[in-house]
């Protein structure tokens, strides 16, 4: 089976046919670097991270674009409140996400656009939209109008033209209120730079345009985002590029919301979960592991519980790998499971490719009980492959090391309690269980609780 993706804009999966063979051109939407990043924002970047590492690991070149939205209403905004330059607000807030990007094993993108840098790419399109008729300036403000493009408008998003609302404030100069604002005219005290319509800002649908078609040309092969960026951005996006004569993404993949409560999660309703702060109850790859287990397009209800269960899952995944490389000297990357591939080309389905892991697992597990360690290191070979695909490879550099001194204490620990356990493993096959229970017993007095799970003995640190 090939890769076959969920495509928005025809509501079907489809097979990935790339434009030019052996090459995969992916631009995504990235941060309105306006606050502190939480885990709803940073779902999507880890989200094309995972299909990003499938393509590589199948041949691809790979070439992905993520944006910054660096000048905004909501930066400007937050920066005046805060009583502080927009430019410097944006910068820092940018620093904060592409820390939480590579806290979280995000490999770096292709490029990494601001819009503030594209100025004149966006003045460019907005002439080529004006020449054709299909853009007007009012008063400074330039405005893409929506009905000289009405045969195509609302064919991602389903919008029907007589329903549209651009939630954009009420403006004197429009000619249809569904027209969407292409170049705000300046403003007392807010940046602007010059063009021939007179200075002002981008609007925002204006930006990813722009630099989506010049780091990967008026035609490439993935559009990723939010799903609450179908309408208007990407809607806006996909419409004023192809007035202007760009045909633009062959494919467009939404991966859906991180919500509590059942509500989308966001700063207007006071409900976000920043990185920093969930990365004080799970580690980086815990907390990667509990965002990309799910379907890119399932809605993911946050919880604490399953926060937690995210966590002790992952660390069975670690502790067998750890094991087998502990016990056979060593355990490089093998070859992904045919279920685990057809899974991830289903489309990216990563709870289907997690279930061949923890087979995987399961078997390995069975291998070592039994003392065949060439079928328990084949096994655990494959789980590196795989886990390597969604970024949770236990042994890559930058888990084996993720918690400095911490995590080498807890290295010590884990060496020291699968020791234990691979002792009481050998008891219990040979239906020792009075020497089993001595060992679990004093692993209980030492504070750590064994579970035995179908994926062989999980230990846990008891509270207090």
């Amino acid at each position: 089976m090939s890769l076959h993706l969920h495509d928005t804009a025809t509501r079907t999966t489809r097979e990935f046919h790339p434009r030019c063979d052996g090459v995969a051109s992916i631009y995504v939407c990235g941060a309105t670097v306006q606050g502190v990043p939480h885990i709803g924002h940073v779902r999507s970047g880890l989200n094309f991270d995972v299909l990003r590492r499938w393509l590589l690991r199948t041949g691809y070149d790979v070439r992905l674009v993520r944006n910054v939205t660096d000048i905004d209403d909501k930066i400007i905004n937050k920066a005046d409140e805060a009583g502080r330059p927009w430019w410097e607000w944006a910068a820092t807030h940018e620093r904060a996400f592409e820390k939480a990007y590579d806290q979280l094993g995000c490999l770096p993108p292709s490029a990494l656009p601001r819009a503030t840098g594209h100025i004149g790419q966006m003045v460019e399109l907005i002439q080529r939209l004006v020449d054709k008729g299909h853009a007007y300036c009012a008063g400074g403000d330039v405005y893409f109008s929506v009905g000289s493009f009405s045969e195509s408008y609302g064919r991602l998003s389903g919008q029907r033209l007589d329903e549209v609302q651009q939630g954009e404030a009420a403006a004197g100069g429009k000619r249809d209120p569904r027209d969407f604002t292409l170049w705000k005219a300046a403003k007392p005290g807010e940046p602007s730079w010059p063009t021939p319509w007179g200075d002002g800002r981008p609007g925002w649908h204006l930006e990813c345009s722009a630099m989506a078609t010049y780091y990967l040309g008026g035609e490439f092969d993935i559009h990723g985002g939010g799903l609450d960026l179908v309408f208007p951005h990407h809607e806006n996006e996909l419409a004023q590029s192809n007035a202007a004569g760009d045909p633009f993404a062959r494919y467009w993949l939404h991966n859906a919301w991180v919500t509590m409560s059942g509500e989308k999660m966001s700063k207007s309703l006071g409900n976000t979960m920043s990185i920093p702060a969930v990365l004080q109850r799970a580690r980086a790859s815990e907390l990667r592991y509990y965002l990309v287990g799910p379907h890119y397009r399932s809605t993911l209800e946050f919880s604490e519980e399953a926060l937690q269960e995210a966590v002790a899952t992952y660390r069975r995944i670690e502790s067998f790998v750890r094991r087998v490389a502990q016990r056979t000297g060593g355990v490089e990357p093998g070859e992904v499971r045919p279920e685990f591939a057809a899974a991830m080309d289903d489309d990216l389905s990563t709870p289907q490719a997690l279930a061949a892991v923890h087979t995987a697992i399961r078997e390995g597990n069975a291998a070592l009980d039994t003392g065949d360690d060439q079928v328990a290191r084949t096994a655990a070979a494959s789980v590196r492959a795989m886990t390597d695909v969604l970024g949770l490879d236990p042994l890559a550099p930058q888990w084996a090391e993720e918690s400095g001194a911490d995590d080498a204490a807890r290295r010590a620990l884990t060496e020291l309690v699968d020791g234990l356990l691979e002792q009481r493993q050998k008891a219990r096959a040979e239906r020792d269980f009075a020497t089993a229970d001595l060992l679990r017993d004093r692993l209980l007095a030492s504070g750590v609780a064994v579970e035995d799970t179908p994926d062989g003995p999980m230990w846990t640190l008891k509270d207090g």
